[in-house]
């Protein structure tokens, strides 16, 4: 008898880092389901990140305890240390992603989307 390989959909998420006057102020998110290769995507999120943007739903961003939002170089060191996906817990929950989901993270800079082109 031949076993047949089961491919299993997988949840990918666009995620936006909204970055105002050097603070994180709000994250977004978009979820799509996949049973692509990491790579196509990967491709696929990144043609998609400047479309998705406004329909993203919106999450809070980090505040400190004197209801400062995050500045931008204390979430880049986070992510050189590859501990900014801690940041995005709420948004894993909200759409039950399993651990270590693929994600493509895209900045909105002052209301500029730093989108890559694919």
């Amino acid at each position: 008898m031949e076993r047949s390989s089961i491919i299993l959909s997988e949840t990918i998420l666009n995620i936006y880092l909204i970055i105002n006057d050097d603070r994180v102020t709000q994250f977004r998110a978009k979820a799509y389901e996949s049973d692509e290769g990491d790579e196509v995507k990967i491709k696929f999120l990144k043609s998609r990140a400047l479309a998705d943007f406004e329909s993203a739903y919106r999450f809070d961003a980090p505040i400190n305890s004197k209801g400062e939002f995050m500045q931008y170089r204390k979430f880049a060191r986070l992510e050189e240390r590859g501990m900014h996906f801690q940041l995005f817990e709420e948004i894993f929950q909200r759409f039950k992603v399993p651990e270590n989901p693929l994600v493509c993270v895209t900045p909105v800079v002052n209301g500029d989307i730093l989108a890559e082109e694919v």
